[in-house]
């Protein structure tokens, strides 16, 4: 019994011991994201920021169109190279993602939110613009491009509301609103539009 004891200790405290080390090769082996991963990690990271209100309309409408700017440079860059990236390529690419990741990050975790639970009706309305942006980000639905103009108006509208709001002691007039809801109805069909032209990211 004591050997077997022996024997099993001694095997399970060299298990211990290369585990960190089967680990370490393990995580070498593993390929590096593609393009398309990097691409579909990042809209996932905005997507989860304008959902969360960690993202503004204008901060998310400067993300898309950089990545919109990407993804031209993306097809330009297979265009003339028959359809397929070049090493090179690859390489300024990816350096692209690493800054756009960068400024994902810091927008996400600086001062500026958007808010998520707002008490006004035009503040619900803006909010449930935001989810039905995220939501089409996240799925495919909007492209970068798609995603960045609609986070411009809604941008637009909320500098509108804050300005009106400020001119106003805080508050909106009749009239004001009015105005919100009719620009916030133009955006409503645009996102619907864009989400069901058959155009993914």
């Amino acid at each position: 019994m004591k050997i077997n004891t022996r024997i099993v200790l001694c095997s399970a405290a060299l298990a211990a011991l290369m585990l960190p080390a089967m680990a370490q090769n393990s995580n070498t082996t593993n390929p590096p994201a593609t393009i398309n991963q990097r691409k579909e990690n990042q809209q996932d990271r905005i997507a989860n920021g304008v959902a969360s209100g960690q993202l503004t309309a204008g901060e998310t409408a400067n993300l898309e169109k950089k990545e919109s700017n990407l993804n031209k440079e993306e097809k330009l860059m297979r265009s003339e190279d028959g359809g397929k990236l070049t090493g090179a390529d690859r390489k300024v690419l990816n350096q692209q993602q690493n800054q756009l990741s960068k400024q994902i990050y810091q927008d996400k975790h600086n001062s500026a939110v958007q808010n998520t639970n707002p008490k006004s009706e035009v503040g619900k309305r803006a909010e449930n613009q935001q989810d039905r942006i995220a939501q089409g980000i996240k799925s495919g639905q909007l492209t970068a491009g798609e995603a960045s103009n609609l986070e411009r108006r809604e941008a637009g509208i909320n500098r509108e509301v804050r300005n009106d709001r400020a001119a106003n002691g805080g508050k909106l007039t009749q009239q004001e609103r009015a105005q919100v809801n009719r620009q916030q109805n133009r955006v409503s069909n645009q996102i619907y539009n864009k989400k069901h032209n058959g155009r993914r990211q």
